[in-house]
């Protein structure tokens, strides 16, 4: 007897882009005496393959700081990494692991890129936050059920 068992798999994971600037090094970080303002930004992208049970997830990744002093720029970090999964799940569990499993998985790999690029480019380096993907699905079912 063949049970359905769920089943997520990564099949792969990669850097789709990666770009970062520092218009301003070296000469900016002389100008800096007080902690730069950043902003990060996360966003995912779902797409379904020909395969019904593949689906390319996409972690858009901005990450930005500014002099606190001159808003000068001190470095534009963007980052699409992504991964190709396979599930084999009940058709209403998919979502929900699209847009909270699967980049709870991604996550750590993606801050680490970002933190790793910083570093590289001379900064310190930028340790984004942690972030609750369950909450940001229950955000975006609340924002469908009210239009």
């Amino acid at each position: 007897m063949t049970q359905n068992v769920p089943n997520i798999q990564v099949n792969a994971q990669y850097i789709k882009d990666l770009s970062f600037e520092a218009p301003g090094l070296p000469q900016i970080l002389s100008e800096i005496t007080k902690a730069p303002s950043i902003s990060v930004n996360v966003d995912i992208q779902v797409t379904k393959t020909d395969n019904e049970k593949m689906f390319i997830v996409e972690l858009n990744v901005k990450a930005a700081a500014q002099t606190a002093e001159t808003q000068k720029a001190l470095f534009i970090c963007e980052l699409v990494y992504g991964a190709l999964v396979t599930l084999e799940l009940p058709p209403e569990h998919i979502e929900p692991v699209l847009l909270v499993e699967v980049p709870h998985l991604l996550f750590p790999y993606a801050r680490t890129i970002v933190s790793n690029t910083t570093r590289d480019a001379g900064l310190p380096p930028l340790q984004i936050n942690p972030i609750d993907f369950a909450s940001l699905y229950r955000q975006k079912l609340e924002q469908k059920q009210q239009k």
